[in-house]
C-alpha cells in the first residue's frame, strides 16, 4: 500500500512540475533575448513568414498562426491585439480597441496589420535564427527572435504562471537605447518607466524594475468648479477611473455635480464639482480616494537560459547590449564570409575567362578529365586567389555559359572586384572596432524611429496625500453626558446634548476626562464613554495644551504644558496619579493663554493672587509632572486671557471639584494624523 502510495504521488509531483514549467516556460514569462511571450514569437514570425509589405486580414494571422501555437484562436488574438497596442512591431488598420477607454477590438475577421518598418529591421535574421519543430512537427519556429533592442524593457510584460508572476513596466525608446550607448562607454544609467497613457509617476521608491511606483493622472482646474483629467495613470482606462470617482461620491467621500466622458484620441473626462466645494481641495482628494493615483508593485521576473528568475533593469539592458554587440558581430562575420566567397568566385571566374583556361578541355573527353584539366590549368594562379580551389568551385566555373563569356566586360567585372575589396575593407575596419560599429547602428535607429517616440509620462515626486486632511467632515458625533454615550449615530436634540463636532469617518478623537485619564478612538457610531468627559477634540498636530490641576495627596496645583500626545488606539493614559481629590482646574489651548489663581486667605501673605502665564512654562511631555503654582491651597482658578478667547464653562457634578473652565483648540481644521496605531 505503502509502495503504491509512493507511486502515485512521484507521479503527480513529475506532472505538476512538467506542467508548471511549461506554463512558466511557454505561455506566462517572457524570455530576456527577446522580450517576447511564446504566442508573441509565433504571431511575429507568421507574420514575417506572409509579409510581403500588404496589410492581412488579422483572422488569417490568426489561423496561420495556429500552425505554431498549440492553443485557441482567442487566445492568439487577444495576444495579437495587445502587441499592436503597444505600438511598435505591428502596423494596425481598423478598430483595435481604445487603451484609454478599455474599449474592446472589433472582430478579427473586419481587421488588418502587418510587422511594422521597426519590425522588420530589429526582429528577424534567419542567419541569426536558431529553429526547432512546432509542437506536430510539421513547421519549424525559433527559439528566439535575434532581436535587437531591449523589447522586454521597451513595452513592458504581465503574467501570470504557476508559484509566480511578472510585471515588467515599460519604459521610453529613446531613453533605452540612449542608455544602451552608455553601458558601451562603460557608464552606469538610471532607467524610469514611461507609459503610453502618459500622467505622471513617482519613482522615489522604484527599485531598478522592482519595488513600488505610484501613477497619477494629470488633471486641470478649467474653473474653480470644474476639474479637467487630461492623462490616466497606467493599470486604469477612463471608465475604471469614473467608477472609482462615483463610488467615492456615493460613499460621500466627494461632492460632485456630474461626471462626463468626452475622450477621443485624447483622454478628457470632466468633473463639474457641488455647492461649496472647489477644485483645489477635491484634486486631492480625487488622488486619496479614487483611481486618479494608483500603486503599482513592479516585479522583474524573466526567462533566461531556460530558467525563471528575477532580475534588474540594469541587468536585463546589459545583457542585451552585449547581446546586441555579439549579434552585430556576427552579422558581420557572417557577410565578410559571403563577400569573400563571392570575391573569390569572381577572381576565378575571370581567370578562367581573361586567361581561356575553357581552351584546355577542349579535347577531354570524361567529366573526371575536363575536373582535373580545370584544376591544373588554375595552379599558376592560385596566389592570386583568396583560399584553395576545390571541386565546387570548377563545377561552377563550367556552367558558364558560351554566351556569357563571349560578352565578358573586363571593366565591369574589375569594377565589381574592386567594390568587394572595398566591402570587405569596410567590414574588417568595423570588426576592429565593434563598440563603435554599435554605437552608430544605435544612433541609425534613434534617427529614424525615435521621433516617433517621445517620452509621455512625467516623473515627478508626489507629497502624500493625507487622507483624514482632504476627507470632507460629513460626520456630526454628538456627545450626551446625562446617558454617557458618543457618537453620529446618536439621536439627540440640542437641548440634550451637552458636545458636537464635525469630522470624518477618517478622523481620530481624543477624549479628556477631569480625573487627567485620556484615551484615542476612532469616530463611533455610538459608544458609551462615560459621563465626566471634560473635552473632546480631533488629533491634530501642533495643537498646545496648557492646563493647571491639583495633586490630590498633595492638596496641590501644578502648571503643565505638552502638545498633542502619541497613542495607541483605545488604550487609556493618565495626565497625573489617580486620587479621589485629582483634577483639572482649567484648560486651555494655544499660545498667548494667561489664568490667575486664587489662593487660601493668609495673614502672613501680601497677596492671595498667583497670575500664571503659560508662554513662560516649558512645553514637555503629557506625563511630566509640571511646575507647582505656589505651596498654599489653590481655591480657583481662572482664565485671564481676556476677549482674545473666552473660556466654556462646564460643571461637572464630581465630589470636590469647583467649576472647570475649558477652552477650545485653535488648531487648524482637519488636520488630524495618527500618531501610533
Amino acid at each position: 500500500m505503502d509502495s503504491q502510495y509512493g507511486k502515485l504521488r512521484q507521479l503527480f509531483e513529475y506532472n505538476f512540475l512538467e506542467y508548471t514549467s511549461y506554463v512558466i516556460k511557454e505561455r506566462a514569462i517572457p524570455d530576456i533575448n527577446d522580450g517576447l511571450k511564446p504566442v508573441q514569437r509565433r504571431i511575429l514570425q507568421t507574420l514575417f513568414n506572409m509579409d510581403d509589405g500588404r496589410f492581412h486580414k488579422v483572422a488569417n494571422v490568426v489561423g496561420a498562426t495556429m500552425k505554431l501555437h498549440p492553443h485557441g484562436d482567442q487566445s492568439i488574438f487577444a495576444a495579437l491585439v495587445n502587441l499592436a497596442n503597444k505600438g511598435f512591431l505591428i502596423d494596425r488598420q481598423g478598430n483595435y480597441g481604445n487603451i484609454f477607454t478599455g474599449d474592446q477590438a472589433s472582430a478579427p475577421r473586419y481587421i488588418e496589420c502587418r510587422l511594422s518598418p521597426l519590425a522588420r529591421e530589429v526582429m528577424f535574421n534567419k542567419d541569426l535564427t536558431d529553429f526547432i519543430d512546432s509542437y506536430d512537427g510539421r513547421m519549424q519556429e525559433p527559439v528566439t527572435l535575434p532581436c535587437k533592442i531591449p523589447l522586454l524593457l521597451l513595452q513592458g510584460a504581465d503574467g501570470i504562471a504557476v508559484g509566480m508572476a511578472t510585471k515588467v513596466m515599460p519604459h521610453n525608446f529613446c531613453e533605452l537605447l540612449k542608455a544602451q550607448k552608455q553601458m558601451l562607454k562603460g557608464e552606469e544609467v538610471t532607467l524610469y518607466p514611461d507609459f503610453v497613457q502618459g500622467g505622471m509617476v513617482d519613482v522615489s521608491l522604484y527599485d531598478h524594475g522592482n519595488g513600488k511606483i505610484r501613477c497619477r493622472a494629470k488633471m486641470e482646474e478649467s474653473n474653480e468648479k470644474t476639474i479637467l483629467i487630461k492623462e490616466i495613470p497606467y493599470t486604469t482606462t477612463t471608465q475604471s477611473l469614473i467608477d472609482s470617482v462615483e463610488k467615492a461620491a456615493k460613499a460621500g467621500k466627494i461632492k460632485i455635480i456630474s461626471i462626463n466622458d468626452y475622450t477621443a484620441e485624447e483622454v478628457e473626462i470632466e468633473i463639474k464639482l457641488a455647492r461649496g466645494v472647489y477644485a483645489k481641495d477635491t484634486i486631492k482628494a480625487l488622488y486619496a480616494f479614487t483611481d486618479c493615483e494608483v500603486p503599482i508593485s513592479p516585479n522583474l521576473t524573466l526567462v533566461q537560459d531556460g530558467v525563471p528568475r528575477t532580475s534588474t533593469v540594469e541587468e536585463v539592458l546589459r545583457h542585451n547590449t552585449e547581446k546586441l554587440l555579439g549579434d552585430l558581430t556576427r552579422e558581420l562575420n557572417i557577410d565578410l564570409n559571403r563577400l569573400q566567397d563571392r570575391l573569390h568566385a569572381r577572381l576565378l571566374e575571370q581567370i578562367f575567362i581573361e586567361e581561356r583556361l575553357y581552351k584546355s578541355i577542349e579535347e577531354k573527353t570524361s567529366f573526371e578529365a575536363v575536373i582535373k584539366g580545370v584544376d591544373e590549368a588554375l595552379l599558376p594562379f592560385i596566389q592570386e586567389l583568396k583560399r584553395p580551389v576545390v571541386t565546387e568551385d570548377i563545377e561552377r566555373l563550367l556552367e558558364i555559359k558560351i554566351k556569357r563569356i563571349s560578352r565578358y566586360d573586363i571593366n565591369k567585372q574589375q569594377k565589381e572586384i574592386q567594390s568587394i575589396h572595398h566591402d570587405i575593407k569596410v567590414i574588417k575596419k568595423n570588426l576592429m572596432d565593434m563598440v563603435g560599429y554599435t554605437t552608430s547602428y544605435i544612433d541609425s535607429l534613434l534617427k529614424k524611429y525615435g521621433g516617433d517616440y517621445p517620452r509621455r509620462t512625467e516623473i515627478k515626486e508626489f507629497t502624500e496625500v493625507s487622507v483624514r486632511k482632504v476627507a470632507l467632515s460629513n460626520l456630526s458625533v454628538w456627545y450626551n453626558r446625562e446617558e454617557g454615550f458618543l457618537g453620529h449615530q446618536i439621536k439627540v436634540n440640542d437641548s440634550e446634548t451637552d458636545f458636537c463636532i464635525a469630522c470624518s469617518e477618517y478622523d481620530r478623537l481624543l477624549l479628556l476626562y477631569a480625573t487627567g485619564m485620556y484615551k484615542v478612538i476612532q469616530v463611533p457610531d455610538k459608544l458609551f464613554v462615560g459621563h465626566n468627559i471634560l473635552w473632546i477634540g480631533k488629533v491634530e498636530e501642533g495643537v498646545i495644551f496648557n492646563m493647571v490641576y491639583r495633586e490630590g495627596r498633595e492638596n496641590l496645583c501644578y502648571v503643565k504644558r505638552f502638545a498633542m500626545p502619541k497613542f495607541i488606539l483605545d488604550k487609556e493614559y493618565r495626565l497625573f496619579d489617580e486620587h479621589k481629590r485629582s483634577a483639572i482646574l482649567l484648560l486651555l489651548f494655544g499660545q498667548e493663554k494667561s489664568a490667575r489663581a486664587s489662593l487660601m486667605p493668609s495673614a502672613r501673605a501680601k497677596s492671595n493672587v498667583v497670575e500664571i502665564c503659560f508662554d513662560e512654562y516649558l512645553v514637555k511631555g503629557p506625563a511630566a509632572k509640571g511646575k507647582r503654582v505656589s505651596s498654599r491651597t489653590v481655591r480657583r482658578v481662572i482664565d485671564t486671557t481676556g476677549k482674545m478667547q473666552k473660556a466654556k464653562k462646564v460643571n461637572l457634578t464630581l465630589p470636590g471639584l469647583e467649576d472647570i473652565a475649558v477652552d477650545p483648540p485653535t488648531g487648524k481644521k482637519g488636520e488630524g494624523t495618527e500618531k501610533e496605531d
